[in-house]
């Protein structure tokens, strides 16, 4: 508990709560559109550059250490940040939100890839209880993502960007003064956090080499895309369109987190009954079809409704299409091309971001329904074509 949940559970609920409170607090600072969305490409933009950064300092220095420095020097920016808000206009206050956002984004890159190489060897050093501290970890992760955007859309509300920010500074010193203690770094390294250019090279080879686990990864890029969206456009439409507060675009992510951890608790019994490819046509058509009604939604239950249902759905789909994706890559270059995969599919948050920033508030509806189709027709390619021509087990183990 002191050595490796504590520490995850502060550094969680930080990160979540800086990744769904800082375009709030943008929104709220500046009431534009589309600077939010600058602020959400600029929280995940830095994790996707810093992706190889972070693997390699936490293979060289240890795990335990990159966490202790990356949750210290997020402390360091907010509590930096913080007053510096209160004394400046709104043009300086601006550009110190979007640099926060930017510092929070890399530096959690960093924190996450060393608390997932500490729970790695936890699971090792546990043998046949791996699955108890996986289990544990994953709860951790999704009570973050239920608290954190709550807290902070409660925080903003009742105290503005002090309140939220202090919170955020003292959950970042908090996991940094519990780090984990572990001196050694992870028994095996692995190829996704791998610098070397030959595991990047085999992974682009074995994606171009298999067809199916193209489609696959591209049925779920097209589903994160549209999930990001609705990530970037939830506190324009909430707080502008429905006339609601700060507080209740976290209640609606918070909402949305429960939906997910019951889904997944759900899907396990589910696939076991009715197998992958049913359960994944049902997911996909569950994820599908409120994502269209979410832009035509004119309450805000119904907005909340339809998110959750949205994410109960695309948290089973994720289930599915990741397992069918484990079974297609070969096992001796599973590591360099799941370090591809991952870098494909985090690509479309971003991306999200940006065309948040180039569309314009009336036109977030329109642009809601053009992603919904394009992930409709990336779900159906990927089941039909990933799922038909999926190896047998053992294709390729050696």
């Amino acid at each position: 508990m002191r050595g490796i949940y504590l520490p995850r559970l502060a550094d969680a609920t930080a990160s979540s709560m800086a990744t769904y409170g800082i375009p709030l607090l943008v929104l709220g600072t500046t009431n534009s559109a589309s600077l939010t969305g600058v602020a959400f490409v600029l929280t995940w933009a830095p994790r996707l550059c810093t992706f190889g950064v972070a693997g390699m300092a936490v293979d060289r220095y240890g795990p335990a250490r990159v966490f202790r420095l990356a949750a210290a020097a997020r402390a360091l920016v907010v509590g930096c940040v913080a007053p510096a808000l209160v004394m400046t206009d709104d043009d300086m206050a601006l550009g110190l939100v979007m640099l926060l956002a930017a510092c929070a984004g890399c530096l959690t890159q960093f924190s996450y890839i060393a608390a997932e190489s500490v729970g790695a060897v936890a699971s090792r050093d546990a043998g046949d209880a791996a699955h108890r501290v996986q289990s544990v970890l994953l709860g951790i992760d999704q009570t973050a993502a239920l608290v954190g955007p709550a807290a902070g859309g409660f925080l903003l509300q009742w105290d503005g960007s002090s309140g939220m920010l202090a919170v955020l500074g003292g959950l970042s010193t908090l996991a940094a003064a519990i780090a984990p203690r572990m001196r050694r770094a992870p028994a095996q390294a692995s190829e996704a956090t791998a610098p070397a250019a030959r595991g990047w090279r085999a992974g682009w080879s074995t994606l171009r080499a298999l067809p199916a686990l193209a489609w696959l990864v591209a049925g779920l890029a097209f589903s994160n895309l549209a999930l990001g969206l609705l990530e970037a456009a939830t506190p324009v439409i909430v707080v502008k369109h429905l006339g609601q507060s700060s507080a209740s675009v976290g209640v609606i992510w918070s909402c949305a987190a429960a939906a997910s951890l019951l889904a997944v608790a759900v899907c396990r019994v589910m696939i076991d009954r009715w197998g992958l490819t049913r359960v994944g046509r049902c997911a996909a058509l569950v994820t599908s079809v409120p994502c269209f009604l979410i832009a035509h939604a004119d309450s805000y239950w119904a907005y909340l409704a339809l998110i959750a249902v949205f994410m109960a759905g695309d948290s089973v789909l994720a289930v599915v299409l990741r397992t069918l994706r484990s079974r297609l890559i070969p096992v001796e270059v599973f590591g360099s091309t799941l370090s591809v995969t991952v870098l494909l599919l985090l690509l479309p948050y971003p991306l999200a971001g940006l065309l948040m920033a180039v569309v314009g508030p009336a036109a977030i509806h329109t642009l809601i329904t053009v992603c919904a189709v394009l992930q409709s027709l990336g779900l159906v390619c990927a089941l039909t074509y990933g799922i038909r021509s999926r190896p047998r087990r053992g294709k390729h183990r050696k």
